[in-house]
């Protein structure tokens, strides 16, 4: 059923004069934006500069939907978020500087994660997707829902210094199993807390996100359905990769699995990531303060620049990358403990360990996050 139109106050109109003057937009183009209904998935890096576009453009209803609370590590790249904010939801912390920009609009608070109960029912609400989350299983998550549901994905990513974007809609183009048909396992790629990220790059792609959006609500110009733009930030190149619709996509090919979300709740299981025998920070902290002699040998196995930023002292460095090369370093009778930024690298660093023979080894709970505020307060991870 077509929305009643909503006319521009002349509050609006001066408002969006700078969009009204343009023939592309002009006064059709606005009250379309204000009937739109956009749901922003993430209040973070992405959906910072996103959101802001889309409220500044008059979008008139918006959902922010996000679980997480602001942290100090954040700022370098959340621009919408103040130090203020820290320990605050993010989507209340976005609300506040949405409204701040733009009261005309209307912002609905989702704070929680997107799931396979309740994706559906959510998404439904809007006309469009746009995904700024942070992991992949919430991307996977994401696609199938949109499919399903028969709604416009938006979608970039970030990592270390380059982005991608692309909007993936199965009414005309592929969607985002296309490209990547499953997801990685558990710790076989780096986030952003590991990997790092580039404080400007999520600016950029969120703004690349925005705009797609905008197109799509007003019907102007050509979206990137069936496009990948890739960023790279260091060399200061952009670049396009033609996508084609998979045939044999689980999600939207011709002999399609993926009626509903039920694979999504058994992937969530945490019984899906690798299962290997754990100590605990403070268990750790007792044995090297008592051990002597007797103490474990600690492996760190996350990348060059995290052990430079920080380590347990007298731990031994080997990246995941590297272990399997450099297994002769290793004496397979020590106890070995292992560990990483939160614990994902390493749990698979253990099993590989003891598919090799290695039988007394297990990964630090929690990784050096743990370790620190157990057992080393001042450690700047």
């Amino acid at each position: 059923m077509e929305r009643e139109s909503k006319m521009l106050s002349n509050t609006e109109l001066k408002r969006y004069s700078r969009h009204l003057i343009m023939p592309e937009i002009g006064r059709a183009g606005q009250e379309k934006l204000k009937q739109a209904r956009v749901l922003c998935i993430g209040a973070g890096g992405l959906g910072s500069p996103l959101a802001l576009y889309l409220a500044a453009a008059g979008v008139g209803h918006l959902g922010l939907v996000d679980a997480d609370v602001v942290d100090l590590s954040n700022l370098q790249r959340q621009v919408l978020h103040r130090s203020e904010d820290i320990g605050r939801n993010k989507v209340q912390s976005a609300r506040d500087k949405l409204l701040a920009l733009n009261p005309e609009i209307e912002i609905e608070l989702h704070c929680s994660m997107v799931t396979p109960d309740n994706a559906l029912e959510l998404l439904a609400q809007y006309d469009i997707i746009a995904d700024g989350s942070d992991n992949f299983a919430t991307r996977y998550l994401v696609n199938d829902a949109c499919v399903l549901l028969g709604k416009p994905n938006v979608h970039a990513s970030i990592f270390r210094f380059e982005g991608q974007a692309s909007v993936f809609d199965v009414a005309h183009g592929p969607c985002y199993r296309c490209l990547y048909g499953t997801p990685p396992e558990a710790g076989e790629v780096p986030n952003c807390a590991e990997g790092g990220v580039l404080g400007v790059l999520p600016g950029l792609m969120g703004v690349v996100q925005a705009t797609e959006v905008i197109k799509l609500i007003v019907g102007i110009g050509e979206p990137l359905i069936g496009r990948m733009l890739c960023y790279d930030a260091l060399q200061m190149r952009m670049r396009e990769l033609q996508l084609l619709r998979d045939a044999d996509c689980p999600a939207c090919g011709t002999r399609r699995s993926i009626r509903d979300l039920s694979a999504h709740r058994e992937a969530a299981v945490p019984c899906a990531l690798v299962a290997v025998p754990e100590i605990a920070a403070h268990e750790l902290q007792h044995w090297l303060a008592c051990a002597g002699a007797a103490s474990p040998l600690v492996l760190d196995v996350r990348e060059q620049a995290e052990w430079d930023s920080c380590r347990i002292e007298g731990a031994i460095h080997i990246p995941l990358a590297q272990l399997q090369e450099r297994l002769g370093e290793l004496d397979p009778k020590a106890d070995i403990v292992v560990y990483c930024l939160m614990g994902a690298r390493s749990r698979r660093a253990v099993a590989q360990l003891r598919e090799a023979g290695f039988k007394t080894v297990r990964s630090l709970n929690g990784g050096i996050r743990a370790w620190a505020d157990v057992a080393d307060l001042a450690l700047p991870v």
